[in-house]
């Protein structure tokens, strides 16, 4: 009977700690934007509208794929701790 509680407190952990991760990753996806519109409001701010316009897309192109690369190595990494994870919980923590 022991063994039973222990295992469904872990699977209750690891539950939890899902949701966790998916509100981090939620909060970090919120912030890349964020970070993202304050690079372009500074853009904006700081280079004279005689800037080449092709410079300034250029720049605002490059922050962008930044920000997008960086949110799916993110994910990737948050995925696989969840894959770990998931896997430490088997029945044996065993891999199938």
């Amino acid at each position: 009977m022991a063994e039973s509680t222990e295992k469904q407190t872990v699977v209750e952990r690891v539950s939890g700690l899902s949701d966790e991760v998916l509100e981090s990753i939620d909060a970090g996806r919120r912030d890349a934007i964020e970070a993202v519109r304050k690079f372009v409001s500074t853009l904006e701010e700081e280079t004279p509208a005689l800037v080449d316009p092709s410079l300034r897309k250029a720049a605002l192109d490059g922050a962008l794929n930044l920000a997008d690369e960086l949110s799916r190595a993110l994910m990737e990494l948050l995925r696989s701790i969840m894959r770990s994870a998931s896997e430490a919980v088997k029945p044996g923590g065993t891999k199938e």
